[in-house]
Formats: C-alpha cells, sequence, structure tokens
C-alpha cells in the first residue's frame, strides 16, 4: 500500500515503470494480434479440401487468421461481383475465374500478384492457364485447379450392351448411346447434363455445343447471332437430350449434383469438367472406381470449341485491408507445396488438377490418374482466340470476355432452362435471348 504522505512527484516515479510496463504488454499484444483473410469460396470439393487442410497454413503462419465463406457457384458470383465493383472490402481473398481475372484486371480492380517467393515457381504453370490469368504482362490471380471438359462413360454399361465408344465422338453417337444406356426402371440415366441456369452452370455446356455446331456469340460486328440455325440445332440437340435421357429434375443440377449422379452410378455418360476424373477414379464416395472410361467432349460441325478453359484461382480485391497475408495464402494454396500434402493426405489422384507441368511429370500422378496425359492435352489444346467455326471480335470458349457477358449468359440460360423444362420452346427461348442480346449490345454500345 502506497502512503498518502508521499509527494506527488515520488507517487508518479513509481508510477512510471509500471505504466512504461503496461504499454509494452499492450503494444506486444496488439502486434501479437493474428492479421484475418477473408476468404471466399465455391462449394466444390477441391476448395472445401483446400479449406480443410488450410489448418496447415495457420500452424505455420500463427499471424494471419482465416476466415471462409463458402458459397453455391451462382451465389459466388453473384456476391464477389457485388464486392468488387462496390470496392466494400468484404473480402481479401476471392474464388474466381478466367472471365472474371482479365476483365476486373482491366478496370484496376485486382491487385497484381508480384513478389512471389522463388520457391512459386511461376514459369512451372501451364502457359494456356498462366495467360488466361494474365493482363498487360502481370499476373493478377493464381490458378488452384484449371479444367477443360470431357466424356465420362460407364465403361461396363458399354461392355454389357456391345457399345464401343469412337475415338473422337459425335453427337449422333451420343444421342445413340443415350438411348440405350437409358434404363428408367433401374434408375440409370442415358446421360446428365448441367441444367441449372447460370452462364457458368448450363451455359458452359451449351456454349461449347454451339460452338461445335459452328454457331457464335456475335458476328464480327457485335450483332447477337442466338437465333441462328447453328444455335438451334446445338440447344434442341441439348434439350432432347435430357429430356428423352436425362435425370428426372434435371434444370435442378449443376456441375456437383451431376458429380454425385454420376459417382453413384445414376448416369450412362456424363459430359463435364475435367476436374471431375479425380473424384470418379480416386474418391472413396465413388461407386463406379474401375467402371468408367473417358473421351474427347463430341463435336458437330467442327472441333473448334468443343471443349472449354476454365481456371478457378484466388485473386485480391484492391479494396483488401490484408493484401500481403492475402498474397501469401495464396501462393501456398496454389504451390507445388499444397500439391504435395493433397497427395499425403488424400492420394495423388485427388490432387488439383491441370495448374502445374510438375505434376504432370510426376510418376506417382501419371500412375493415380490414367487420365493425366489426355486431361494436359486437352488444357493445352484450348484456344481461346480460336474457337469458332467463324470470326468474332471477342475471346473465349464457353464465354465472350466482356462485362456484359455474366448478365446476358444468365438470361440466356434462364430461357433455354425454361425450355428444358417445357415451359416454353426452343425457337422462342432463342428469340427472347436474342432480343436481350441485341438490347445489351446496345446499351454497351457495342452496335448502334
Amino acid at each position: 500500500m502506497i502512503s498518502r504522505s508521499i509527494g506527488n512527484n515520488a507517487f508518479s516515479a513509481i508510477l512510471a515503470p509500471l505504466s512504461a510496463l503496461s504499454m509494452a504488454m499492450l503494444c506486444m499484444s496488439a502486434s501479437a494480434a493474428p492479421v484475418t483473410v477473408n476468404i471466399a469460396t465455391i462449394n466444390n470439393p477441391d476448395m472445401i479440401e483446400l479449406q480443410k487442410l488450410s489448418s496447415n497454413f495457420e500452424t505455420a503462419n500463427p499471424d494471419i487468421k482465416l476466415r471462409w465463406v463458402v458459397l453455391e457457384e451462382s451465389v459466388l458470383r453473384q456476391r464477389v461481383t457485388t464486392d468488387i465493383a462496390t470496392g466494400s472490402g468484404q473480402f481479401d481473398l476471392m474464388t474466381i475465374g478466367a472471365y472474371e481475372a482479365p476483365i476486373w484486371a482491366k478496370k484496376g480492380w485486382l491487385a497484381p500478384m508480384e513478389g512471389l517467393p522463388a520457391s512459386y515457381d511461376e514459369g512451372d504453370l501451364i502457359k494456356t492457364v498462366h495467360d488466361g490469368l494474365t493482363e498487360g504482362g502481370k499476373l493478377y490471380a493464381l490458378p488452384f485447379y484449371a479444367e477443360s471438359s470431357m466424356t465420362y462413360y460407364r465403361k461396363d454399361l458399354f461392355d454389357a450392351k456391345g457399345l464401343k465408344m469412337p475415338e473422337h465422338p459425335t453427337f449422333t453417337d451420343i444421342a445413340g448411346f443415350a438411348e440405350k444406356l437409358n434404363d428408367k426402371q433401374n434408375g440409370v440415366a442415358g446421360i446428365c447434363l448441367r441444367g441449372r441456369a447460370g452462364w457458368g452452370e448450363n451455359m458452359a455446356v451449351i456454349g461449347t455445343f454451339a460452338n461445335t455446331f459452328g454457331g457464335r456469340w456475335f458476328d464480327e460486328k457485335w450483332q447477337p447471332q442466338l437465333n441462328s440455325p447453328e444455335w438451334k440445332n446445338a440447344v434442341t440437340t441439348y434439350v432432347d437430350l435430357l429430356r428423352k435421357y436425362g435425370p428426372q429434375g434435371a434444370t435442378s443440377n449443376g456441375f456437383n449434383e451431376n458429380l454425385v449422379l454420376f459417382s453413384s452410378g445414376k448416369c450412362g455418360m456424363w459430359i463435364d469438367a475435367t476436374v471431375a476424373a479425380g473424384m470418379i477414379y480416386s474418391s472413396k464416395e465413388s461407386k463406379v472406381v474401375g467402371k468408367v472410361a473417358f473421351a474427347p467432349s463430341p463435336v458437330a460441325v467442327t472441333p473448334k470449341g468443343a471443349h472449354w478453359l476454365w481456371i478457378w484461382s484466388l485473386a485480391i480485391p484492391k479494396s483488401s485491408k490484408s493484401q500481403e497475408a492475402a498474397k501469401k495464402f495464396a501462393a501456398w494454396a496454389t504451390s507445388k507445396e499444397y500439391i504435395q500434402l493433397v497427395a499425403k493426405e488424400k492420394g495423388w489422384g485427388l490432387v488439383p488438377p491441370g495448374t502445374r507441368m510438375s505434376t504432370y511429370a510426376s510418376p506417382e500422378y501419371k500412375k493415380a490418374a490414367p487420365y493425366s496425359n489426355f486431361v494436359l492435352s486437352a488444357i493445352q489444346t484450348a484456344d481461346t482466340k480460336d474457337a469458332t467455326l467463324q470470326k468474332v471480335p471477342y475471346t473465349g470458349i464457353q464465354f465472350a470476355t466482356i462485362p456484359e457477358f455474366q448478365s446476358l449468359g444468365t438470361v440466356v440460360g434462364q430461357a433455354i432452362a425454361g425450355a428444358l423444362a417445357g415451359k416454353t420452346t426452343v425457337d422462342v427461348a432463342l428469340q427472347t435471348s436474342q432480343s436481350q442480346a441485341d438490347r445489351m449490345m446496345r446499351q454497351g454500345r457495342y452496335i448502334k
């Protein structure tokens, strides 16, 4: 107890060291507070696995805390687009694709991925993937996994029915196989395709169908071409396949739903992303391990644009207040080190595919993924600058790399989903889409 008889000066002298100590402790506490990185990502299996394994990063980096917001694909696109367009800074790291990266980089919305450690080995990234995330010579997002598209089919069902998949199947082949494989009595659909409306959902598949049937989104003068014979043939084929030989409730099915259907033995064929191969061949949840074979995506009039290129990647919005911490995690999550971690924890067949040449050079990966060379070739040959039979003013395969496409693709996807559900006809859906596209192109001053 301090005596009241002590003078003010002496009292201050006693408290000064205590105050200094308290301040030092407060400063130490403040400096020890971890930086929070808010991450928006998609509910795909590879991303969910990243969330689980990210505790390894936090243990090695106690000064960084990760906060995850995991969303369904269409919701994710809406949330991150709104956040970055308004500069609200809700997220420090966003899961975006090859569509958003160059557009948002041009707008100045993304922080460039500069100053990466030498161990990251940027030169190891597959060229088409690296180029897809580059704008003005700078990399603006780091690829977590990349994909093209392919045809999966049940080899056991093909053998049982005496069917043989050609090396390069056509849509005529696919329709014939779907009819023979369709077995409603045993709950097996002849074919599964994305039916859920969205520019990155049903339109990812339909966009490649349109390309190979000779269609294009716009002519060289930006005039929409959605009511063309080529688009009608492509969409009619798509609707007929799903109506006649698809699963019930196809309009609700996106990538994840079809993955579950195919993996559980409910689909004879499935045309979708190459990333599903590891989940089908190697996952403990898959009931068709050893029963699946693969082929290229089917073609019609031309092979151009029949298989897509997509890159789920991690990007940092300029509005982030934790850019360095976000970059450190993004570099770790897309590194060789992370791929090795997944191989150790889950097996080589389930590592994030499509991003690094070193993955495809790995003997362990080649052994676990017999499809690896096929997938690598599909990714390397997906040409975003030459994906249509006739010339176009845009780049992209299953999308057109212009800001208006996100809205346009969603509107067209909804119209075609309506035709698939029987609420309208293909002709009406495409005419409606044409009118909407024409209006958007005029508003954007692409055409007068």
